[in-house]
């Protein structure tokens, strides 16, 4: 007796387009991974013996067939179908991994004046411990990203937060100042992984109409966490505590960002996911047969460096997307370091504010930046309106509109903070009221163009993000570096009207993307734009290596 199908059963596989484009996604990203052209590991040595006197067994039948894949759309085991409890508590420990590490490298701006007269050198030189930390920011995901598109996003988490923690230890108990140098450049290191890997763990986790909210989160902490760490570095450096404890304190929060990752963080990246399925049931079924597609990789050290390492490289250099936002976002995100050198000419040197009273003012931007993450929630009923009349497909370019809000309020805020902060009798909440515009500005800028990078780039979203931090964090590590002499010797409102006609000149970046960005992701190498056309997508289809 056969049993009458009812509404409840699962959709048939070839019938099923999430557990198709799942399948599809999967395929893809292990088609262009490290290891899967078995080229990179031919051998001219003679074939060795089986063994024991055995010949060589039988060929296996159709390797497809002994490939684990997750078991329809709903699978638990899939990150997307986890329940919203998870969800939010995985959300919520990476978040703060992330303001942790984002807060790292500004705390130590506080300390530059004391840290140049403890060890006898210039502000210049006390300033390279900031600018030292950020290029960690830029070297590192060259690293974290590939590895987290290769061994998941579980195992760089966990390791960069321990060694971040253990490289700030160094910085506080540094007794010279290379000693001090050295470990705030490898703590920068470390720290880069979340920047690099959160946002593509919330890609794994969320869908497209959640994923916006998850990386509004996410971009917050990234720009928060230096805005608030100068007002309590300056605090604890004026206390009895000293400037080492700027070390001490970033230092306690790494190792509890550590501890709730290697206690609480689980697996989200779906290709390691399904090698962890498969290798419980060849435990179970004693079939040693059984394997998923990401164990087919075999690692090869030259394939390792051209491949993986240099990715986020390639898609800087050959994606115009990504390197045109890559410029747009390092300039904004070299201004948001640059800030920590030009509020201290404004509110200490101007206004006479001490350490920490003068870094009171950046609050200004923390609203405006708290202002911009509510705009782009409130626009998220639209945007799923929009995905649900196309079939919940998403077009990347409808992410661009507050880019474009946000470049022209961030150029009105920088014009208005230079020319209410260059005198002492203009009250100071007329300058610190510009952060409005200019925080508004920044996270628009910075949170949508992310959400782009990774709408458009979804396979590869570490890689793509990785490339944007690498450029980014080079302007960030070298806009303080002249800040100081470009404010003293334009003036501070000439400085800051020089940064607003150059912040004008890039708002039509979004413009172009919004009008013509589809055309160009159809002939990306990377850009995911063709839909699938058939069920039986193998290994070789997706992404082309060029």
């Amino acid at each position: 007796m056969s049993r009458v199908p009812t509404a409840r059963d699962p959709q048939p596989l070839e019938r099923n387009p999430t557990a198709l484009s799942r399948i599809h996604t999967q395929r893809t990203q292990h088609s262009a991974t490290v290891g899967r052209d078995f080229k990179s590991r031919e051998s001219r040595k003679p074939l060795p013996s089986f063994g024991g006197g055995k010949p060589f067994p039988p060929v296996l039948p159709e390797r497809e067939e002994y490939v684990v894949e997750f078991d329809g759309e709903h699978d638990p085991l899939h990150a997307q179908n986890w329940p919203m409890k998870k969800k939010v508590g995985t959300g919520v420990m990476l978040g703060f991994w992330t303001l942790v590490a984002a807060f790292g490298s500004s705390i130590f701006s506080s300390a530059t004046q004391a840290v140049a007269a403890n060890f006898g050198v210039s502000m210049e030189v006390g300033l390279l411990g900031l600018s030292l930390y950020v290029l960690g920011f830029a070297t590192g995901p060259t690293l974290w990203a590939p590895l987290s598109e290769l061994r998941g996003r579980r195992m760089p988490l966990v390791i960069s937060a321990f060694g971040f923690s253990i490289f700030m230890i160094g910085v506080a108990v540094g007794k010279d100042l290379q000693t001090v140098l050295i470990c705030r450049f490898w703590a920068g290191f470390f720290g880069a992984c979340p920047l690099a890997v959160v946002a593509a763990v919330f890609s794994d986790m969320f869908d497209n109409r959640t994923r916006g909210l998850a990386i509004t989160v996410f971009s917050m902490t990234v720009f928060t966490g230096p805005l608030f760490a100068p007002f309590i570095g300056g605090f604890i450096t004026m206390s009895y505590l000293g400037w080492r404890w700027t070390g001490y304190i970033t230092a306690i929060m790494g190792f509890l960002a550590f501890g709730l990752n290697l206690a609480f963080l689980e697996e989200t990246y779906p290709p390691v996911i399904l090698v962890s399925k498969a290798s419980e049931l060849r435990r179970r079924t004693k079939n040693w047969g059984i394997h998923a597609k990401q164990e087919e990789i075999e690692v090869d050290f030259r394939e390792l460096m051209t491949k993986n390492f240099s990715r986020p490289l390639r898609l800087l250099v050959t994606e115009p997307i990504v390197f045109l936002l890559s410029i747009y976002m390092a300039f904004i995100y070299g201004l948001l370091y640059l800030f920590l050198t030009a509020y201290p000419i404004v509110f200490q040197h101007i206004h006479g504010m001490n350490l920490g009273i003068g870094g009171l003012p950046y609050f200004g931007m923390i609203v405006g930046m708290i202002c911009a993450g509510i705009f782009i929630v409130l626009m998220q009923p639209s945007y799923n309106r929009k995905l649900v009349a196309n079939n919940n497909v998403p077009v990347p370019e409808w992410r661009l509109p507050p880019v474009i809000i946000g470049g022209v309020s961030f150029s009105l805020g920088l014009f208005w903070f230079g020319w209410t902060g260059y005198r002492a009798d203009i009250h100071w909440i007329a300058p610190t009221l510009s952060g409005l515009l200019t925080g508004f500005g920044l996270l628009a800028i910075f949170l949508q163009s992310l959400n782009y990078l990774v709408d458009a780039y979804l396979m590869f979203a570490a890689s793509a993000i990785a490339a944007n931090t690498f450029l980014r964090s080079l302007a960030g590590a070298g806009f303080p570096m002249f800040a100081t002499y470009m404010f003293n010797g334009m003036g501070v409102q000439w400085a800051s009207t020089l940064l607003g006609c150059f912040a004008a000149l890039l708002v039509p970046i979004p413009v172009v993307f919004y009008l013509y960005g589809h055309k160009i992701r159809e002939r990306s190498a990377y850009a995911p734009t063709k839909p699938m056309d058939t069920a039986s997508s193998d290994s070789n289809s997706g992404v082309a290596e060029p």
